[in-house]
């Protein structure tokens, strides 16, 4: 994928600036932070990665992040990790590409990967899927199990990610407030912030001109118990 910025898109320059701490992007995946650093690969490791390489401790990149909860999903369906690091190892031979799994669009039926291949060949057709995990094996036929969580530029990178589920107003996008979990714009952490201050929900959700629910599923993202009040 080209990355050359543009006059218009210099929040791209964002995409790989280390800004999220390993337990935050396994809270948002629902992963353990031991599973994150594990599938990342270490400076001078030989063994066949999972995802990019990344030292000891160092935090995550958006593009690194948004690996992660990729990986998260694929996972989730059942897909292997040895058919993982298969499409990963094919994909950054093929085409370069150092975080694959934010870059492109991917879909899997929980045994294979698959991409679109006019991702790669603008003459493959909507309905030519190429299987990353099976070496670019194509196939012509309709997958069920495309990632709906996450929402794709036109040149394939994921620019949001629905953190909290497509269901929720939750989203992670490198354009809006850096990058942090955020609701029409606001991250989540200001509306504990305000909570913790001993703001009412009406208050917040009136000064921020959202309704009580967003500010609702805020709280409990930052891990807010309301069932038991303040505490």
């Amino acid at each position: 994928m080209n990355m050359a910025l543009q006059p218009h898109d210099f929040w791209r320059s964002r995409l790989f600036i280390p800004n999220y701490k390993i337990r935050d992007a396994a809270r948002y995946a629902h992963l353990s932070s031991q599973t994150v650093a594990n599938w990342h690969t270490r400076p001078g490791s030989n063994k066949k990665a999972t995802l990019s390489t990344k030292a000891t401790g160092a935090a995550l990149s958006y593009l690194q992040l948004i690996e992660v909860a990729v990986v998260a999903s694929f996972r989730k369906t059942g897909l292997s990790l040895k058919k993982i690091k298969s499409a990963r190892e094919y994909l950054g031979t093929q085409l370069q590409a150092e975080y694959p799994f934010a870059e492109y669009r991917f879909k899997t039926d929980g045994k294979e990967l698959w991409m679109d291949y006019a991702q790669i060949e603008a003459l493959g057709g909507d309905k030519t899927l190429l299987s990353a995990s099976q070496n670019g094996q194509l196939a012509w036929t309709d997958i069920i199990g495309k990632l709906q969580e996450f929402e794709y530029e036109d040149d394939g990178l994921a620019i949001k990610w629905h953190v909290a589920g497509i269901e929720r107003d939750i989203v992670i996008d490198p354009r809006i407030q850096f990058g942090a979990p955020a609701i029409d714009g606001v991250p989540t952490w200001v509306f504990k912030g305000r909570w913790d201050a001993g703001e009412h929900l009406d208050e917040i959700a009136d000064d921020f001109g959202v309704p009580n629910s967003a500010v609702t599923q805020a709280l409990q993202f930052e891990g807010v118990d309301l069932e038991f009040g303040r505490g």
